[in-house]
C-alpha cells in the first residue's frame, strides 16, 4: 500500500515538472530572432533552405531566414532574411546558399562587397550564387559531366 502512494506521487510530480515546462514553451514571448531590419534576395535554385536557416558572414550568424516565396513571373526563389540591425551591408553585397556540411541542412553566405551605399530595410540583395546540389556533384565526380534535360 505505501508504494502505491509514493508511485503516485512520484509520477504526479513528474507531470507537474513536465507542465511547467510546456506552460514555460508556450507562454513565453519568443526573443529567439535578431532585431534588425529585412532584405530579400532572389535564387535560381534553393535546394533544401528552410524557413529559420541561418544567415552568416565570415561564419558568424548575423540573421534568420524568415520566408521563401515563388515570384510567378520569372519563377525564381524570394529568400526574406532578417539581418541583426547592427550589421551594415553594402549595396553590392553578395549572397549564396551554401550547405553547413555534409548532413547539416543549407544557410545563406553574405559576402559583403565595397559599395559606400548600404542596403536598408526593405532592399534587395542582386548578387546572388544558387544552390548547387550535391547529386551533381557527385555525377561530375563519377562520370566527368551531367547530362541535364
Amino acid at each position: 500500500m505505501g508504494r502505491n502512494i509514493v508511485e503516485t506521487i512520484v509520477g504526479a510530480l513528474v507531470l507537474l515538472v513536465a507542465g511547467v515546462f510546456v506552460f514555460y514553451a508556450f507562454a513565453r514571448p519568443d526573443h529567439t530572432g535578431p532585431d534588425g531590419y529585412e532584405i530579400t534576395a532572389r535564387f535560381g535554385r534553393i535546394d533544401g533552405l528552410k524557413r529559420g536557416a541561418d544567415v552568416t558572414m565570415s561564419g558568424v550568424k548575423v540573421g534568420t531566414v524568415t520566408a521563401i516565396d515563388l515570384d510567378r513571373k520569372n519563377y525564381q526563389a524570394v529568400v526574406h532574411m532578417m539581418v541583426a540591425s547592427n550589421v551594415d551591408l553594402p549595396a553590392d553585397t553578395n549572397a549564396k546558399i551554401v550547405s553547413e556540411s555534409l548532413l547539416g541542412g543549407m544557410v545563406v553566405v553574405l559576402e559583403p562587397g565595397g559599395d559606400k551605399q548600404m542596403l536598408r530595410g526593405g532592399g534587395e540583395i542582386d548578387k546572388t550564387q544558387d544552390a548547387i546540389s550535391l547529386t551533381e556533384l557527385i555525377a561530375k565526380m563519377m562520370y566527368g559531366s551531367v547530362n541535364k534535360p
